[in-house]
């Protein structure tokens, strides 16, 4: 199954223009988590108790479950395999795994979470989509070009990401460096419209933006596996905050497939 070759997307990143959202207050807000559809999904497990610990519901969504029947208050773009090039005009290669259903369905959900102006969290893949999604473009492989890092993929600690005086996320940590956990072999290369990079590792790969408007935060490592550590337990109650000061919610649809 592919999708047919198509321009980058470039949804708007100024605040809509439509019809605000409904502001509702909210005791317990609810946050979609997408994932692939697998047996064993650990990272929607890790995710659910960073934001459980943060105070937030969620409920976790694939291409196969379809959107949340209820209104969401936040969204999480989690990790997985990489986004089919045929997005950002890259090449594709026959060796790399692609998921083209996840691909379209959170393609639609970080869509309309761009509109209604919802918080929303991008997690490795999905801080790379979010990327995409403005009309950027991905390095396909970084493995040759590392040459402080290294390629060794880990869940625990392995590289310092320097961040940006005073961003949302510098601010929000209380540092100026963050050390993290390292599963990636694409980064993110040309910059999306309204995106900021307020983090880099020290071989210069972006590894946390930021939008311009409302809360958007996209990291390229995997915070959800770092629960025993203070920073990135902060992190999520960054999100949580935001949720709660935002205090809309939305009806999230599933794409319309041609």
């Amino acid at each position: 199954m592919s999708i047919s070759p198509q321009p980058p997307m470039q949804p708007s990143m100024q605040p809509s223009m439509k019809t605000p959202v409904e502001h509702v207050p909210v005791e317990s807000p609810l946050i979609a988590v997408t994932g692939a559809h697998k047996r064993f999904p650990f990272a929607w497990w890790a995710t659910r108790l960073m934001l459980r610990l943060a105070g937030l519901r969620a409920q976790y969504v694939t291409a196969h479950t379809g959107m949340p029947q209820v209104p969401v208050h936040g969204i999480v773009i989690g990790g997985g395999d990489d986004i089919e090039p045929d997005h950002y005009g890259g090449e594709l290669h026959p060796r790399r795994r692609y998921d083209v259903e996840r691909d379209r369905f959170e393609i639609a959900m970080i869509e309309q979470a761009l509109e209604a102006n919802l918080p929303m969290l991008g997690i490795c893949r999905g801080a790379q989509l979010i990327n995409v999604v403005a009309g950027g473009s991905l390095q396909q492989d970084i493995r040759p070009l590392r040459r402080v890092t290294s390629n060794r993929r880990s869940l625990r600690p392995v590289k310092w990401v320097d961040l940006e005086p005073g961003s949302r996320l510098a601010t929000g940590l209380a540092v100026e460096a963050v050390k993290v956990n390292s599963l990636h072999e694409q980064a993110i290369e040309r910059l999306g419209d309204g995106l900021t990079i307020v983090g880099r590792d020290r071989d210069g790969f972006v590894q946390a933006i930021e939008g311009r408007y409302g809360f958007l935060l996209g990291v390229q490592w995997h915070p959800e596996y770092l629960f025993y550590q203070r920073r990135q337990r902060a992190l999520f109650r960054l999100f949580e905050q935001a949720v709660r000061r935002n205090d809309s919610h939305l009806e999230l649809h599933d794409p319309q497939l041609s």
